[in-house]
């Protein structure tokens, strides 16, 4: 063992080290410490998709800036069009430097805007805003007005969320309301005479977050509820903009319902669905439904059709209905067509189901009671409709993500009468109602050692009764509404279908997010030498290959859509989606980051929505938000929340940042603000019960049990996020997290200590006299790498001895047993020593040691972990009836190696770049 006098003579040599120049690649930790660099007081900004929308909803995305540019977080900004024009904009801070200084900032942009191919972002008063949205509040009631519609919302305690939707002086729609359907049993299903009980939205608080000048967002929340009975909890959020025609609304719920796994009884979930009330005052034959194809087609009908009759109305009749336009005085038709009206049927119900990926159905019908006609059907919907007239206006609706998410449904109703109801099924009624049961019946697994050596040794499963529950989950949809003078043309119409499918975004270029030394160790793509040129291209290739396989293994559904799986099954050719603990990934070892700095690497659209719908996932349905495991994550498995490993390490706000920031998404905001204080769950849930050998037992707040790896990791993120973001629990998460580092590094052997006792209350760690040492090659495929350059850089003039701490573990953790031996008196197997070569790249570009540059590429390149340069990156076809429909497959790939080999490329390119081997 190393004497303590050699062990402080290392560690002071790695902390001299630490401060020397840079030599190596572009490190983030000396962009973040540095001064702002030319041009970063402006930002220009480009649509995500590189297309002006023709329409969008009103957008809010997110700018960040160097340390030190804005120090006055009262700074107002200005947005400039290409050609110099101003156009209103409202800005707010999310998140700071530690010095006090802006970080990131959140514009909203009206859709009444001037349209512009790009913008440019500047110091300055904004352009006053012609039309301002503004908010009221009387009588319990919220009011906003956008100066172009007006919404009032219900108060406390009703069943009701919107009362009225105004335009002008009219009103588009009323009673928008929720609706839960629940059964109560499969058996009776079964038999034939399934029975349901409807639920109806209650609201509980009412909240404005924002009230303009150009955006206003109101947070509703409450349950569902029948009777006395109270079920699934909801929040959602309304945001409006100036001079807006439209909304958007994000619909949060939570799963709190009861299914006991062998029993037929239950709360199983037949419907669940948004719906308003649209009067309308056209003349039938004046009144338009429109229902759109994924593809940018639209059925496009009238609720009393006179085209395609035995006697022509006439040819202006036909012309005006058909483009939704008022058809001429009745009184000018031909006469044997205007008599004879009452003989023409009224087809008053649509109904457009999306029960698979694979194909829809519309159907219609003149009005209940009476039989169902189909009137079309295609492979995938646009989840986008519309119903009103020709002079009296209408509603344009859309369910984002319709066709992904899986069994869903638009519903229209009673359009022949006074008024219509349209119902956005979130969850179809028509489909099987949601089982989320446990799907196996413990298989005997009664004993921790059966479960650890009996069914995670053959499945992978980590198994223990009564923790498969999907008790707290959540999902979180996206909806649009438009409200329309008059029915508006097919390409108006298209245009808002396309606006739901994929929200126009305005974003920065990756040189510009990277300027701001956000976000640690990652560099635009850089393709000036061959070998990153060949690096390059299979990161590319990896995205692609987890892309197509999305689309062909179907990887879509109301709760899985967003997640990639696991590991493939070379055998019969699928990924093992029924295997344990090999199915679902659940952001096992950092999939969300791979895609998240592929994101700000490329500036990929696809790229950015694969992650944007990746992280939707994962951070509801993924995490519990209510009940014992509130704050925790579910490991992967068969069902998203069956595995028994409930930890902090699948719900990490590092996961959940990018996207926070990047949109100003308050719903993704909600959930970091879970996370500010993640902790506290070890109260309850020890993520080491299985293992014990130590007497340990959870309870003691002063003395939680905390892995320095995966633990720590998951809270030192939350911690980090909510000084950040400069929450509620901001000063108190500053404190902890300060006591933290300064604590984990006063351990005998800081890192490679391995675990302490923590106290919940200050964030330190017990400083122990025990010189034993601890590695698991899990501690920084979490987060931790990421984390920690980041915490380094924010704060390592602060606590000097945690930088010193972590460039050891960087250091060292590949290093070689000698090495290893003299730092810490001990060894340990350096797993995964691709994955870990950026540890490695880390301490190079910490030192300026070329021999560790060098070391990094050559753990990269050879580790038994690597994808590269040996791997055949073809694909290969096999083809039916081998197969269920033809595959193409990579064999040797699966999802923990992909977003480790990938994180590893991209920060070794960042940090040793110009070092990288000719391959």
């Amino acid at each position: 063992m190393a004497t303590p006098a050699r062990r402080a003579l290392l560690k002071s040599a790695a902390l001299a080290a630490a401060s020397s120049p840079l030599t190596w690649g572009a490190a983030t930790s000396a962009r973040a410490s540095g001064p702002a660099t030319a041009g970063a007081a402006d930002a220009d900004l480009h649509w995500l998709e590189n297309a002006t929308p023709a329409t969008h909803a009103g957008l809010t995305w997110g700018v960040p800036w160097a340390r030190g540019v804005w120090t006055d977080k009262r700074q107002k900004f200005r947005l400039s069009t290409a050609d110099g024009t101003d156009v209103p904009v409202q800005s707010w801070v999310t998140g700071y430097w530690p010095d006090g200084s802006v970080k990131w900032t959140a514009h909203a942009l009206a859709p009444g805007a001037k349209a512009s191919a790009s913008y440019r972002l500047t110091a300055g008063r904004p352009a006053e805003a012609v039309q301002r949205v503004t908010v009221r509040s009387r009588g319990g009631r919220v009011e906003v007005d956008t100066g172009a519609l007006t919404v009032r919302f219900a108060a406390k305690g009703s069943d009701r969320v919107v009362e009225e939707i105004r335009r002008g002086g009219s009103v588009a729609a009323k009673d928008g309301r929720l609706v839960a359907l629940r059964q109560g049993s499969l058996g009776a299903e079964e038999r034939g005479g399934a029975a349901y009980e409807e639920f109806a939205g209650r609201v509980t608080t009412i909240e404005v977050e924002q009230d303009g000048p150009v955006r206003a967002v109101v947070r509703v929340e409450g349950e569902h509820r029948r009777g006395k009975r109270g079920w699934l909890p909801f929040s959602l959020r309304f945001a409006l903009y100036a001079g807006a025609e439209s909304f958007r609304l994000v619909h949060t719920f939570v799963w709190n319902g009861e299914q006991r796994p062998a029993q037929e009884e239950g709360d199983f979930l037949r419907g669940l669905g948004v719906r308003f009330t649209v009067p309308l005052s056209d003349a039938p034959y004046d009144r338009h439904v429109r229902l759109a194809d994924a593809a940018g087609g639209l059925l496009s009908e009238a609720v009393q059709g006179v085209t395609g009759l035995r006697r022509d109305p006439g040819t202006a009749v036909r012309a005006a209905q058909i483009a939704g336009e008022a058809t001429p005085d009745v009184g000018t038709w031909d006469t044997r067509v205007a008599e004879r009206l009452a003989y023409i049927p009224r087809w008053g119900d649509y109904t457009l189901t999306q029960p698979t990926a694979d194909g829809y159905q519309i159907r219609k019908r003149t009005s209940a009671g009476h039989g169902w006609i189909r009137a079309g059907a295609g492979t995938r919907a646009g989840g986008f409709g519309y119903v009103g007239g020709a002079t009296g206006g209408g509603l344009s609706f859309g369910l984002r993500d319709f066709w992904q998410r899986h069994p869903a449904q638009l519903d229209i109703r009673n359009a022949q009468s006074e008024a219509a109801d349209i119902t956005l099924w979130l969850y179809s009624p028509e489909a099987e109602p949601l089982d989320l049961r446990f799907y196996h019946d413990g298989l005997g697994q009664d004993t921790y050692e059966k479960q650890s050596d009996g069914g995670l040794e053959i499945t992978y499963e980590d198994y223990e009764p009564g923790f498969g529950t999907p008790y707290g989950i959540a999902r979180t949809s996206e909806l649009f509404f438009w409200a329309n003078a008059s029915t508006p043309d097919a390409e108006t119409l298209a245009a808002q279908a396309a606006a739901v499918a994929a929200p126009p975004l305005l974003t920065a270029t990756p040189e510009r997010l990277h300027s701001a030394g956000i976000f640690g160790d990652w560099a635009p793509v850089d393709r000036t030498a061959p070998a990153r040129a060949t690096l390059e291209n299979h990161l590319d290739q990896l995205f692609a290959y987890y892309r197509d396989q999305r689309e062909q293994q179907r990887w879509y559904g109301f709760l899985d859509y967003g997640d990639v799986q696991h590991t493939y099954d070379n055998d019969r050719h699928v990924w093992r989606y029924d295997i344990g603990g090999y199915a679902w990934d659940n952001s096992e070892l950092g999939t969300d980051l791979w895609l998240w700095y592929h994101f700000l690497r490329t500036g990929s659209a696809e790229v950015f929505r694969f992650a944007e719908a990746m992280t939707r996932h994962t951070g509801e349905v993924d995490v519990y938000h209510l009940g014992t495991w509130a704050g925790l994550g579910t490991r992967h498995g068969v069902q998203h929340y069956s595995d028994s490993a409930k930890q902090a390490r699948i719900s990490t706000a590092a996961n959940r940042r990018f996207l926070y920031f990047l949109t100003g998404d308050e719903r993704t905001g909600d959930l970091l603000s879970e996370l500010a204080d993640v902790e506290l769950t070890f109260l309850g849930t020890d993520p080491q019960r299985k293992v014990r050998t130590d007497g340990y037992q959870p309870g003691d707040r002063h003395a939680l049990s905390i892995g320095f790896g995966t633990d720590w990791g998951a809270i030192s993120a939350g911690w980090l996020t909510e000084w950040e973001r400069r929450g509620p629990r901001a000063e108190q998460a500053k404190r902890k997290l300060l006591n933290s580092l300064r604590t984990i590094a006063a351990q005998p052997n800081g890192f490679f200590t391995g675990t302490g006792l923590m106290d919940a209350d200050t964030g330190k760690f017990a400083v122990t006299t025990d010189t034993a040492v601890s590695v698991s090659h899990l501690n920084a495929v979490f987060g931790l790498a990421e984390t920690n350059s980041e915490l380094v850089s924010l704060i390592g003039d602060e606590v000097p001895e945690f930088a010193e701490a972590w460039l050891n573990y960087a250091r060292y953790y590949n290093g070689t047993t000698a090495e290893k031996t003299a730092l810490t008196g001990s060894t340990w197997k350096s797993a995964l020593p691709a994955a870990h070569s950026r540890l490695t790249a880390y301490a190079a570009a910490r030192t300026g040691d070329v021999r560790l540059a060098t070391r990094a590429w050559n753990e990269f390149f050879t580790g038994s972990d690597t994808y590269f340069p040996s791997n055949d990156w073809k694909p290969v076809t096999v083809r039916v009836p081998a197969v269920l429909r033809e595959t193409t497959e990579i064999p040797w790939i699966s999802t923990n190696s992909s977003a480790q080999w990938a994180l590893a490329a991209i920060q070794n390119l960042a940090l040793v770049g110009a070092g990288i081997p000719a391959v």
